[in-house]
């Protein structure tokens, strides 16, 4: 099907000779001679472009393109003026026009309108190919992010069972050393369960909100101590900041370890005493600190265990590219996180 042009010219000669110029060329055009009349045609037909004369009675052709791009999906316009003055071309340009042709009284302009009219064509195809390629990128991720969302909460919903499944476990055990293992093998995949549960509430797949995290973290922590008769006061103070999803599997696990020993070890003849998790971010870094009030690393009765909690920390710390110091004295313990912001 050939191309619709709809040349609008109060000069029904100019018109005439335009018209049969652009069908020479393929087009197949229709003629308006007036702002108002073309609008009318451009709300009945389809047109793949216009040509718009910029001297008209009634309204001139300034305005008549500013009601034609207000238009629903309207047609890329062609602006002819007689004018020399560039300021013009300009104002047709910046009110939407795709070009602009100089009408010259020797009737040049007619060649050049009609080579106007192919390229301006062949750039609106490429523009609306360009939107279409773009539209369809813009599916292809937003269904990749929802089937990683997905993806996300089917983790979550496993982990959880599985931490449920070493619950159940430890209950059929009289050991306390093995039932003390269980539960700290579920504490941790409930941390790890806990960064995939932000990430399919949030609309980045590929970071966590910290904070977020850690509050949640941290809730579930209190929760579980509580339920084993452990309820010191635990307070979060953590600045902005996100991170990658490995980083907070890893610093989750971190925090796990050392509030659950801080409830365990911190306080052993006492049922008061704060535990404090603070995150900062200076210079790059971010650093994160554990700290109690309690007897210090001294005096904590963790002698029996399997020091496995020791050895998962040192790795979550290494793969964040972190260090990990542990300070302690008669007036508490002060684990300091640091690691790349």
């Amino acid at each position: 099907m050939s191309p619709r042009v709809l040349y609008i010219d109060d000069d029904p000669g100019i018109g005439r000779l335009v018209q049969k110029t652009l069908q020479a060329g393929g087009f197949e055009v229709e003629l308006a001679q007036s702002g108002d009349n073309g609008l009318q045609l451009i709300r009945e037909k389809h047109f793949d472009i216009v040509a718009l004369d910029h001297h008209m009675p009634g309204k001139t052709g300034l305005q008549v393109i500013k009601e034609i791009r207000a238009l629903d999906n309207p047609p890329p316009v062609i602006y002819v003026t007689g004018s020399e003055d560039s300021h013009i071309a300009v104002a047709a340009l910046k009110a939407g026009a795709i070009d602009y042709v100089w009408k010259d009284v020797q009737g040049h302009f007619r060649e050049l309108l009609a080579k106007s009219v192919q390229t301006s064509l062949e750039q609106e195809r490429l523009r609306r190919d360009m939107e279409a390629a773009d539209a369809e990128i813009r599916a292809a991720r937003d269904r990749a992010e929802l089937l990683l969302k997905e993806v996300n909460h089917r983790v979550a919903n496993s982990l959880a069972i599985v931490a449920g499944l070493l619950t159940l476990q430890r209950h059929s055990l009289t050991d306390s050393s093995a039932q003390h293992l269980l539960d700290q093998m579920s504490a941790r995949i409930m941390a790890i369960a806990g960064v995939h549960r932000r990430l399919y509430t949030s609309h980045d797949v590929t970071m966590v909100d910290l904070k977020e995290y850690l509050t949640s973290l941290i809730a579930d922590i209190k929760t579980a101590m509580g339920d084993a008769g452990r309820s010191h006061p635990l307070h979060l103070n953590c600045a902005p900041l996100s991170i990658t999803t490995d980083r907070a599997v890893s610093v989750g696990i971190i925090v796990t370890e050392l509030v659950t020993n801080a409830y365990k070890y911190a306080y052993p003849h006492r049922t008061d005493g704060d535990i404090r998790v603070d995150v900062d971010v200076r210079d790059g870094q971010a650093i994160l600190t554990v700290e109690d009030d309690g007897v210090g690393l001294e005096n904590a009765q963790t002698s029996g265990g399997t020091r496995l909690g020791t050895r998962v920390m040192t790795s979550m710390t290494s793969s964040i590219g972190g260090t990990l110091d542990l300070t302690g004295s008669a007036q508490g313990t002060r684990a300091t996180l640091k690691f790349p912001a």
